[in-house]
């Protein structure tokens, strides 16, 4: 994404600047968020980022890159995804599409 948009990600220590953004792109129309860590990342986006996200925006948020195991689906979706991406580990594992569709189930909060 950096090189072809010619700009640098937000940095993941910043949590209030994925926010506003996220908030703007809220603002301008979009209908959904994609926080992404990059395919195959060597850690997902941060719960810190995901929670400062979802506390200021109201339209749907998704979360991907990086998530490898159960523990991580659990964090994403309990810090407020709607929605999580999997990829590169689902090819590694095939079960995990399975178990991040169970905690899916058990963690999300009911509308």
């Amino acid at each position: 994404m950096e090189y072809i948009s010619q700009t640098e990600a937000i940095p993941s220590d910043k949590p209030e600047i994925a926010s506003a953004t996220a908030l703007a792109g809220e603002m301008l129309g979009l209908n959904m968020i994609y926080l992404e860590a990059g395919s195959g990342a060597s850690v997902p986006v941060p719960i810190g980022v995901i929670r400062e996200v979802r506390e200021n925006i109201s339209v749907p948020l998704a979360v991907g890159g990086g998530i490898r195991n159960r523990t991580e689906v659990e964090e994403i979706y309990r810090a407020g995804a709607d929605l999580i991406v999997l990829g590169n580990e689902c090819e590694k594992n095939p079960g995990l599409l399975a178990e991040a569709c169970s905690v899916r189930d058990k963690v999300r909060l009911p509308e």
